[in-house]
């Protein structure tokens, strides 16, 4: 009888046949995915089968056109990425850390589409889920999940970005049992494409805040699309005024009447600008070391000159130290939801927001050096991420803002007022 093979001495042999393969075998040298679970880990292997078929080979033409590929959320919608039952394990929601990976996932493949759906099931959603009542919550969270209902959130204006807290100028007229809506809102991500958007104005009558869920067909309403952005191209931004539209109050939020309710509503999303930017330096880095193994110059290819190996490190570096920031601030995010709104998490959350954005600038800036004239053409990617780097090193606040709220929480002076 043939005796069985055996493994060579020192051979660990075959991995065992459940183990799934790594899902970042190249950018996760540090193995951060290990905490997922099987049941994360297959999720995310479903999502990377899903983008690479249908979803990459349409990125080049579609940003080049400024197209938005809005089938893809409905495909999303499909995979359950979110309600899966799989994925609650007998919670309420995922965990944290798997939403980042989530985040990461579709980062790494492009940032528009990562816009796409993040816009719908992370910021629409989470205002209804924090701002709603519990009958507005039970009546649309469903069609919310599954894209039948979709949202845009509309709070920065032309004139107020970082300071609209202070500054904003869209009003709210109580009407008896409706509401007048009136003002203008700029960079209004998805609005164009959604059905609704969550229109945040101060409250004539308090000087307070309030949310509404108003549709986009609403009389008043008119929307025009940003154009010539040489960033985000596939999202559509808007433009939208409000000149006397109504609003029933049984559209308004009742759980948010200030900024400190609207800053408490996005405690839980602090962590997913730090994991996009993680995933686009991810994207950068494995496009430009493809390219590196494949470009030849004098007879090899250029991955084994020195200067291209020094800066794939320092690429990887850059992408293993945000992941680290990322997987840390998911934890915090875990074992306290509403941690980064208020305290010291919160400002550890702006300093992992600004230190992971410059690390994207000077990541996507390595890649495109590696790749050198083919760097700036959409064929390599590269570019793509290059370009929309520049949205998102500005999205969440801006270095300057972040440095601040840091700032004063290490030296008890707020350098926001003299």
């Amino acid at each position: 009888m043939a005796m069985p093979e055996q493994a060579p001495v020192g051979s660990e042999g075959p991995p065992p046949v459940d183990e799934p393969a790594p899902l970042y075998p190249v950018s996760d040298p540090f193995g951060y995915e290990r905490a997922l679970t099987a049941a994360e880990r297959g999720k995310l292997h479903r999502l990377r089968s899903y983008l690479d078929a249908e979803v990459r080979p349409l990125l080049a033409e579609h940003w080049e056109q400024a197209r938005c590929p809005v089938h893809v959320r409905t495909d999303l919608a499909d995979l359950r990425l979110h309600d899966d039952p799989a994925l609650l394990a007998g919670g309420s929601a995922p965990r944290p850390l798997y939403l980042g990976f989530r985040s990461f996932e579709l980062a790494r493949t492009d940032l528009s589409v990562a816009m796409l759906y993040s816009g719908q099931v992370g910021m629409f959603r989470t205002l209804v889920l924090e701002g709603g009542s519990p009958e507005q919550i039970e009546r649309w969270d469903d069609d919310i999940v599954g894209f039948r209902m979709t949202g845009a959130f509309a709070l920065t204006e032309p004139g107020h970005g970082s300071d609209v807290a202070r500054g904003m100028e869209t009003t709210a007229e109580r009407r008896g049992t409706s509401w007048r809506l009136d003002g203008r809102k700029r960079w209004i991500g998805n609005a164009t494409v959604s059905g609704h958007v969550v229109v945040v104005a101060r409250n004539a009558s308090d000087g307070g805040v309030a949310a509404f869920v108003v549709p986009t067909s609403a009389p008043g309403l008119s929307m025009r699309t940003i154009e010539r952005k040489t960033s985000l191209r596939m999202v559509h931004n808007a433009d939208i005024t409000l000149a006397g539209v109504h609003v029933d109050d049984t559209l308004r939020l009742p759980r948010i009447t200030t900024f400190a309710d609207v800053n408490r509503a996005f405690g839980t999303l602090r962590a997913d600008v730090v994991w996009l930017a993680a995933g686009l330096q991810a994207g950068a880095y494995e496009a430009a070391l493809r390219y590196a193994g494949e470009r030849e110059q004098f007879g090899r290819p250029i991955a084994g000159f020195q200067l291209v190996q020094d800066k794939l490190v320092r690429m990887l570096g850059n992408v293993v130290a945000s992941l680290g920031v990322a997987v840390r601030l998911s934890e915090v995010v875990d074992e306290d939801p509403a941690a980064t709104s208020t305290g010291s998490a919160s400002s550890a959350a702006s300093l992992a927001k600004l230190w992971t954005a410059d690390r994207l600038r000077e990541t996507v800036a390595l890649a495109r050096e590696t790749v050198g004239g083919e760097g700036i053409t959409l064929d390599t990617d590269v570019s793509r991420f290059f370009a929309d780097a520049e949205a998102l090193y500005t999205y969440e606040g801006t270095r300057e803002v972040n440095t601040l709220i840091v700032g004063r929480a290490i030296t008890g002076l707020s350098a926001f007022t003299r």
